[in-house]
């Protein structure tokens, strides 16, 4: 290595690197004093390469020797540093960062510090020292202020007091290294310093005869202290906006520059300090709007709207040699006024209004911008308000303030789709495409202004790929959201060119001009009945060019995906034209299904073609397309079985005829596989497609043989199950009816079958509570298929089952009573004599479930026949004090069965029940109150005219219990569905909603699940209201003392807490206000207090509130980044805590549930962009990633794709590095 020949030195230490580098390298004390010094000669070697390779040996060698040596070589590189020849420094320096970089071990690292930090600010400090000498020391100290900033506590003011010294340097790259260092060390810094540093940049700037580039520094100073420290920086606002607003708009007239830095740190303060920066907002609007158009050197005076296209084309000659200047950097400010704009639109949801009057105009008038880095941020800041207006409605509210800016966004956006310049024309449909997702439907009278961009975008040789892809998407979403009679004018001047381009060469431009054609395709031929539009020249064209990609092997597999998806398209729509093409063109499509990449595309396009009206005809593949999809059903790819099921159940409906019997069978024993309940969605599917089969009126009676032996066992299996419902269910029952209508099944084998599967067995015990109601279900969809001789008979032998001593086979009476209700429910029982008063003895079983079945059966019983039973029912419950809560849960079902179905009850009925409801709304027992709130409620919906005054008046009764049961009356009569009560009682909200501030705490929770449930159904109806609303319901968060008491149970004292269920109920509707609602809520304000105070409260209040944490770091980081220090604490102290030695495994799992709920929202957090600005929220993810049981919950959760909070357009704060090695 001390050779003459530089080949040999570069040998050698090339080789000591791979030493140094080896797992098992051990050094003792002399090997490590002469590799240290060895390396450290070989640094100063004259040869570049030996040198270099010697800079990558101290890595290792950092690891592999003791930290004596460590911090004797940093003291000896130091030394050379500040004191060596020139030519060395550069080499000592990036010395010094390589073993500040490996440093791991705080032993080490507080040693190197105690040498090396003196020697540095004597460095940068120090009379006499070089400009280089300080550069390089501010670079070093800034690397070491970022990593070890924390350790330097005690140095703090020291180094802060030699950097701020350096800000007033002559050298203008001495200050800009010392903005960078003191924003390294500003992170980890006290409030007291932090206030200090601040006081000493606005005093700076504040002083009159400062130089102008020294204020420039300031300025830069304060945006970096703001990135820095994000926050923490809040309470210095008032001090440094006023200065930089002030700066902006008094600076002369070419100190672009210093108006760059000012708007770039008010950028910062948006993004990072949203709480302290709100009393700015409106004048930094103004500020940044005055400067988005600052351009003093250029005045712009060609003419701007215009029609006439020539003068247009002349226009563009004319832009070619335009106006510039190369010292003009007035560009520098309208970016940087773009971007501070950006900021105030995504960190301020509830200017929306204000942005739409002021900025939406301006920045439509900026699309014109001159040059093309700035215009990209004007469309970008113009999507970014698109998209915050997307995020804010979620499509509730009509957009008119946005609608009617439309015809002056497409006029100025078809001015820059005219330009030259490919990237303006990429921004340009950029913009329309977010324009489109935003408002679907707004461009239908613009869509010939918009043809020639497209056209020119596809068409011109000069055309990217990139621009292609762009127009391609925005004439796919065009098509797809606006009537198809919108085009017709157009498609001969719009398919020429998507055709065109569906032959290029890049794959991903071939695959979205197919998307394209299958919008195409809808839109020439809408429906087969004629729209009065020619379709027939367009059809030939189509199918060629899909056809040339579609026979194509040797392409992408995207691009063949979407070949066969539009050639299916193609033969659905327009098959009555393809007559000749046909033969050709389907044994393709079966090709494709034949290979394992193609074949779920291929069966999902032999779906669309078999739902078409046309009834294509198939025969030529019909029976290999059949064989392959039976085949389907035994592959492992559930995506493929369900696209498959589907596929044959088209299949069969319209070409059952053509389909042999012997297929038939086949199918039903593959499918009768996928019935479970492991997967309810595929058993629907499969017994849907068994009633098709069975209904085939060819169906021979192997097949009713092969569906009794294979799929009746399994589904007798599956209607145990606890699991099932929904199409599942239904397509069970419909499975039921299809084989008593198949008439080669018996009625009486298939009752005994169903209702012997209600008994317990010895192996599981007995059925669960849910699988009776299943049974019971399809018993009465049996009896009603099977006629009115056996539904009687069946009817009867149930009344006899409970005539039958009551108290002996409790399984046996539930399921006659459900079975009952169901039948009653779907046919008049009244023939029956006295069939009430039987299901009415029920009501004295000793067992619960029986009450309760026998209840349900009597309400339904009621909805086969309302003017024979209501009245009994409505008799009953006046004079029978003791079943009327029974008797009410009745009475539900047949309102709530009413007002599904849209039902009208009597006038008279209508006024008994109302008056008997009412009476009982002051019931001491809660479970009646909340049966008469849902009666009233489902009333509401079938009379809203009659029941919203009566409700109304009874908010003011004196009565608490009253007052509570009309508001949650309320909350059941708001349903997802658009109903007629919605405008009746949209003026008379408040008089509901307002009890949220009522005295008795009941009354109170009633008003905010009522909140809660408008929030999710009905939004817009309480928008207006919110301002009042929540302050009032951020109070129920707060835990109130005056609601704990302490209750004596003689040996020990139990203490109740009251607000609990209303604090929880409060949380919760917060949760939903954010998704529905979020330009209404201030996030800043709820955050500290109401949600931190949360965050420390009971298990039940914790769980939403970490909720609510996720979705606000998703949706408004920039106000959770605001406070983050603060919500630390409590969350360290939910992923601590340790439940005692004695807890039950109740409580053991429900803490195990609350850590998990805990570093969930912990995983949210660390996803901001931003967040290592928190020294505290660092020390928290360290803590998780040195505990091993932490960590491990905290992996698995982080990787775990459903913790993700969905956010349409959501938007990252620009990046400052994240604080956990893996990002999430």
């Amino acid at each position: 290595m001390t050779g003459k020949d530089k080949d040999y030195r570069y040998m050698a230490t090339s080789d000591l690197l791979n030493e140094l580098n080896k797992e098992g390298f051990k050094a003792d004390a002399d090997l490590e004093l002469k590799l240290s010094n060895i390396i450290l000669q070989q640094l100063d070697d004259v040869a570049g390469d030996v040198s270099g390779l010697a800079v990558k040996c101290l890595a290792p060698l950092v690891k592999k020797v003791g930290e004596p040596r460590v911090v004797e070589m940093t003291n000896k590189l130091c030394d050379k540093l500040l004191n060596g020849k020139d030519q060395n420094r550069d080499i000592a320096s990036i010395a010094l960062k390589t073993i500040i970089a490996e440093i791991t071990t705080p032993s080490l690292a507080q040693a190197i510090l105690t040498s090396l930090s003196p020697q540095l600010r004597r460095g940068i400090t120090g009379p006499g020292t070089s400009t280089e000498i300080k550069c390089e020391c501010l670079d070093i100290l800034c690397d070491v202020l970022h990593k070890f900033g924390n350790l330097m506590a005690t140095e703090h003011e020291t180094l802060l007091n030699a950097l701020l010294s350096q800000l007033s340097s002559n050298q203008a790259s001495v200050r800009k290294k010392t903005v960078s260092c003191i924003a390294s060390l500003s992170s980890s810094l006290s409030d007291d310093l932090l206030a200090k540093t601040t006081i000493e940049v606005v005093r700076n700037l504040g002083s009159k005869g400062t130089k102008s580039d020294l204020i420039r520094t300031n300025i830069q100073m304060i945006g970096a202290l703001s990135r820095a420290v994000g926050y923490r920086f809040g309470p210095h606002l008032e001090d440094t906006v006023p200065v930089l607003i002030n700066y902006c708009t008094t600076a002369s007239e070419n100190d672009e520059e210093l108006r760059e830095y000012s708007l770039q740190a008010l950028e910062s303060f948006l993004l990072r300090c949203p709480r302290d920066i709100s009393s700015y907002c409106d004048e930094i609007l103004h500020l940044a709007l005055e400067y988005l158009s600052y351009d003093p050197n250029f005045t712009d005076n060609m003419e701007e709207d215009t029609d006439d296209e020539n003068q247009e084309e002349e226009e563009d000659d004319e832009s070619a040699n335009e106006y510039t200047d190369d010292e003009d950097a007035s560009w520098k400010v309208r970016r940087a006024a773009a971007k501070c704009l950006a900021a105030l639109i995504v960190s301020r949801p509830e200017m929306q209004c204000k942005l739409y009057e002021e900025a939406c105009p301006k920045l439509i008038d900026r699309f014109k911008e001159r040059e093309e880095n700035v215009k990209m941020d004007v469309f970008n800041t113009f999507i970014e308000l698109l998209r915050q207006t997307g995020n804010v409605t979620k499509g509730q509210t009509d957009l008119n303030e946005l609608r009617q800016e439309v015809p002056k966004i497409v006029k100025s956006i078809n001015r820059q789709l005219r330009e030259k310049s490919i990237k303006t024309k990429v921004g340009a449909f950029s913009v329309l495409k977010e324009l489109v997702v935003v408002l679907p439907d707004c461009l239908a009278n613009h869509i010939g202004t918009l043809i020639p961009g497209i056209e020119k975008a596809l068409n011109d040789k000069s055309s990217t790929s990139n621009l292609k892809i762009e127009a391609l998407i925005f004439t796919r979403l065009v098509l797809a959201s606006h009537s198809p009679s919108v085009f017709h004018p157009y498609v001969k001047a719009l398919s020429s060119p998507v055709l065109s381009v569906v032959g290029e060469r890049y794959y991903k431009v071939t695959a979205e001009a197919l998307r394209v054609c299958g919008e195409l395709v809808r839109v020439v031929r809408p429906n087969l009945e004629g729209s009065g539009f020619d379709f027939t020249p367009y059809v030939h064209p189509l199918y060629n060019a899909i056809m040339s990609r579609l026979t194509n092997q040797d392409q992408d597999q995207e691009v063949k995906e979407c070949a066969i998806s539009c050639m299916g398209l193609v033969i659905s729509t327009f098959g009555d034209n393809l007559g000749a093409e046909l033969p050709a063109c389907l044994p393709v499509l079966v090709d494709r299904m034949g290979n394992e990449i193609t074949r779920l595309t291929a069966v999902k396009a032999f779906a669309v073609i078999a739902a078409s009206p046309l009834r294509i005809d198939l025969s030529c593949v019909l029976e290999h397309v059949i064989a392959e999809l039976t085949g389907f059903l035994r592959k492992a790819n559930r995506a493929l079985r369900q696209a498959t099921l589907g596929t044959l159940n088209s299949l069969i409906v319209a070409y059952g005829d053509k389909i042999g019997p012997s297929a038939y069978e086949i199918i039903i024993v593959e499918l009768s596989t996928l019935i479970s309940d492991s997967d309810l969605h595929m058993t629907a599917l499969a017994l849907e497609l068994c009633c098709t089969l069975m209904a085939d009126k060819r169906s021979s009676r192997n097949v009713s043989s092969a569906v009794r032996n294979r799929v009746l066992p399994q589904a007798l299996t599956l209607i145990k199950s606890s699991l099932l419902q929904g199409q599942a269910l239904l397509a069970l029952q419909n499975f039921f009816a299809a084989l008593v209508y198949s008439a080669n099944t018996s009625f009486d084998v298939l009752l005994e079958s169903l209702l012997s599967s209600a008994k317990p067995s010895p192996q599981s015990g007995g059925v669960a509570k849910q699988a009776l109601y299943s049974i019971a279900q399809c018993v009465a969809v049996l009896c009603l298929a099977a006629g009115d001789q056996k539904c009687s008979s069946t009817v009867k032998m149930l009344a006899d089952i409970l005539k039958a001593d009551g108290t002996t086979n409790s399984a046996k009476q539930h399921l006659a009573l459900l079975c009952l209700g169901e039948i009653g429910r779907r046919k008049d029982l009244s023939s029956h004599a006295n069939i009430e008063t039987i299901i009415i003895e029920s009501f004295q079983s000793p067992f619960e479930e029986i009450k309760s079945a026998a209840s349900y059966a009597l309400g339904n019983i009621a909805v086969g026949n309302l003017s024979k039973y209501l009245p009994f029912i409505l008799d009953q419950i006046d004079n029978q004090q003791k079943k009327q809560y029974l008797l009410l849960h009745s009475l539900k079902e047949v309102i709530v069965r009413q007002s599904v179905d849209k039902a009208e009850f009597q006038d008279s009925s209508v006024e008994i029940i109302l008056k008997l409801l009412f009476n009982h709304c002051e019931s001491e027992e809660e479970g009646v109150r909340n049966v008469v709130a849902e009666c009233l409620g489902k009333i509401a919906l079938i009379e809203p005219v009659r029941l919203i005054p009566a409700l109304k008046v009874r908010t003011t009764s004196p009565a608490a219990f009253t007052r509570a049961t009309v508001v949650i009356a309320v909350k059941y009569s708001i349903v997802e569905r658009p109903e007629k009560i919605d405008e009746i009682i949209y003026p008379e909200i408040a008089s509901f909603l307002m009890l949220i501030k009522d005295q008795d705490r009941h009354v109170r929770r009633a008003a905010v699940l009522a909140l809660s449930t408008f929030a999710h159904n009905k939004p817009n109806l309480i928008k207006g209201l919110l301002p009042e609303l929540l302050p009032l319901l951020y109070d129920q968060t707060i835990v109130k003392q005056e609601l704990i008491r302490t209750v004596d149970l003689g040996p020990f004292k139990h203490t109740v807490d009251d607000g609990l269920e209303l604090r929880k109920a409060a949380f919760e509707c917060v949760d939903t206000l954010l998704d529905s609602c979020l330009d209404q809520v201030n996030p800043s304000s709820f955050i500290v207090p109401y949600l931190k105070s949360g965050l420390d409260d009971h298990y039940d209040v914790k769980m939403p509130c970490h909720l609510i944490l996720s979705k606000l770091a998703d949706k408004c980081q920039s106000a959770v980044l605001a406070v983050l220090d603060s919500l630390v604490d409590p969350l360290q102290k939910t992923i601590n805590f340790k439940p005692k030695q004695d807890a039950v495994k109740q409580e053991v799992d429900r803490n195990e549930d609350m850590i998990r709920s805990a570093l969930r929202a912990i995983a949210s957090l660390n996803r901001i962009s931003g967040g290592d600005c928190s020294l505290k929220f660092k020390n928290l993810m360290g803590e998780i990633s040195k505990s091993p049981t932490l960590w491990d919950k905290y992996y698995s959760i982080r990787n775990d794709g459903s913790m993700s909070v969905s956010s349409y357009g959501s938007v990252s704060i620009p990046s400052l590095g994240m604080m956990v090695s893996v990002p999430i």
